[in-house]
């Protein structure tokens, strides 16, 4: 047998690595920072015996997964806390189905957030849906959880919930990683009622439901991972969860305080019992947790149920910060003042000198820039508004573009500018969306304009990529996560198809073309489409470096005034472009009034 070996591991990678070692069989899933590397991480140790797809959005990656745990299989699905929302539909009735292959579904909160548009807490879903939901506090400890949690799954027949936080999924640990792959072979699928979800069978299902939380709860009482350390003589406790668990310890090897300590690893079914041993003999409760206060409810509940007279404190009593991140930082100075102690020294980073604030900016080169130029410079002097939507491309609502005046969710922008024209008609409303953005929930939105006959002018920034999230192929590049090269889903077959008459494909970076294929697309009634197709610059060869001839230029500042490139920049009172950013896109060429910009190409 191979002994484990001792491996530098983001906490991502040690929960793909888990899962392989757990035998999983058959992994979807949508990219999504925190949570993109997971797959990846399969994808790049598979040995062929698993199945990996990037699926085209969160809903038909859980679904897929559920077929396969059907048929038995041990199945991953990975997304952020966003996409979860977007799976909620067939998360919630399998629920009441349930599986028969343990199914984990990782969804990867982002406290801050650092990348994404809401806070939400993934643990809210799990009391929502009444599936049991695993926090891990560290990457080690993601690393063995997630095993623990295709167990729990198949015990119980039911999937369950896997939520690490952004600081364990990017933070990195020495792990020993066990190469042994355990065993698994699915029965395949068993034809059975259960599997076909019927009002009177989730009237069933439903009381089953409510009947097994109590038994998980007793159950996850003696889970070794939900941990309690009993203090000396203090009256005192805390409580903590996910990575804020790893911060507590921190500030305890600084003061080393006699507290008493509860770690909760899995909220829902909260383990009742071990948090009534906790609970005795206190008088009080800090609770450290991110993101909502689920613990320190759960806690508070409990003091009422069995007329416990423990005051708890956290979010809900201002001891806590109600939103963003913890860090060591943030709950040692909340445990000081809990216990009465000094403040302390302030760690060193807290005296550096803080660092230059930088706005993200569209890369240097990007065609997202010169899309939306495009249709900036088009709809001069004309009423018109612009939905954006979820990628590189909200980065286009910074000055000076202006670009993007509504951003709600994946693929609302088209269906947001379907509203604004029926109370403003008078006004042009244009919709952008990404290619995978298209394809994750863009095409619904096409047909309900089409359908319902809304004139609106669809702007697809076609990169040939999924660039937010790290560059992940999507069904219009062709290739797939098992390294099979499909055939490319075309973006104007599929407009064609929902009934887009008129359609206009055209390279952003060739200005004047661009420009007119907007005009032409702004002046058709009903439903018109631009496609602004060109590679990002991570997935291209940059051209010649564009060069400024001093001599020419005026210092008018056009092309940084009207573009904001980050290549392009004042110096000595003349336009300069920085040769380390420049990829030779040529659009600030084509923007100077004076021919002063020189030596890029834009094929």
């Amino acid at each position: 047998m191979a002994q484990p070996s001792q491996q530098l591991l983001m906490g991502n990678e040690a929960i793909a690595l888990g899962a392989i070692r757990a035998g999983v069989g058959f992994v979807s899933g949508y990219p999504g920072t925190p949570s993109t590397e997971i797959l990846e991480t399969i994808a790049k140790h598979n040995t062929g015996d698993i199945y990996v797809e990037w699926s085209v959005n969160e809903k038909a990656a859980l679904e897929a997964a559920a077929g396969a745990a059907y048929a038995g299989q041990r199945t991953m699905v990975t997304m952020k806390q966003v996409g979860l929302n977007v799976a909620s539909d067939p998360l919630m009735s399998l629920a009441y189905i349930g599986v028969k292959g343990g199914m984990v579904i990782v969804s990867a909160d982002d406290p801050g957030p650092i990348s994404s548009q809401t806070e939400q807490d993934t643990r809210h879903f799990a009391s929502f849906c009444k599936l049991p939901v695993f926090d891990p506090s560290s990457p080690e400890e993601a690393y063995e959880m997630i095993g623990d949690a295709f167990a729990y799954s198949e015990r119980y027949a039911t999937p369950v919930l896997f939520r690490p936080t952004t600081r364990v999924c990017h933070g990195c640990a020495a792990i020993a990683v066990d190469t042994q792959r355990q065993a698994h072979k699915p029965e395949g699928f068993v034809k059975d009622d259960k599997w076909v979800i019927f009002p009177r069978l989730s009237y069933e299902n439903h009381k089953k439901i409510e009947a097994r939380a109590p038994v998980l709860a007793h159950d996850f009482s003696s889970y070794p991972r939900n941990l309690l350390i009993p203090g000396q003589s203090c009256k005192k406790g805390v409580a903590a969860g996910g990575v804020s668990w790893a911060y507590l310890q921190e500030a305890l090897k600084a003061d080393a305080p006699d507290v008493k300590l509860l770690k909760v690893s899995i909220p829902y079914p909260f383990p009742e019992e071990l948090a009534l041993e906790f609970l005795q003999g206190l008088d009080e409760v800090l609770v450290a947790e991110e993101l909502d206060p689920v613990i320190e409810r759960e806690l508070v509940y409990l003091c009422g149920k069995h007329h416990l007279p423990v005051t708890i404190r956290g979010k809900l009593t201002g001891d806590m910060p109600c939103a963003g991140e913890n860090s060591a930082v943030t709950i040692r100075a909340a445990l000081n003042r809990f216990l009465g102690l000094p403040a302390g020294q302030a760690p060193e980073q807290e005296s550096a000198p803080a660092l230059p604030v930088r706005p993200p900016v569209l890369c240097a080169g990007c065609p997202h820039r010169a899309s939306f130029y495009a249709v900036k410079q088009a709809m001069k002097g004309k009423k018109a508004v612009f939905s954006g939507d979820i990628g590189c491309y909200t980065l286009g609502n910074a000055a000076p573009l202006n670009m993007v005046d509504t951003c709600l969710c994946m693929g609302a922008g088209v269906t947001i500018a379907q509203g604004l024209h029926r109370v403003e008609p008078d006004a042009v409303n244009f919709a952008f969306i990404g290619d995978s953005t298209f394809f994750h929930t863009g095409i619904p939105g096409v047909i309900n304009a089409v359908y319902n006959e809304t004139n609106i002018v669809l702007i697809v920034l076609d990169n040939s990529t999924t660039a937010m999230t790290g560059h992940q192929p999507h069904p219009g590049t062709g290739r797939t996560m098992m390294g099979n090269i499909s055939e490319k889903i075309s973006i104007r077959k599929v407009l064609e198809g929902i009934g887009v008459q008129d359609i206009h494909q055209v390279n952003p970076l060739h200005l004047t073309e661009a420009v007119q294929a907007v005009q032409q697309a702004a002046a058709h009634p009903g439903v018109s489409a631009v496609l602004f197709e060109a590679p990002c610059i991570a997935v291209s060869k940059p051209g010649p470096m564009a060069q400024v001839d001093a001599a020419k230029c005026t210092g008018c500042r056009k092309c940084i005034r009207e573009l904001g490139c980050p290549a392009l920049v004042l110096e000595n009172g003349k336009a300069h472009i920085e040769p380390t950013l420049c990829y030779g896109c040529g659009l600030c060429q084509q923007v100077c009034p004076f021919g002063a910009i020189g030596g890029a190409q834009n094929d």
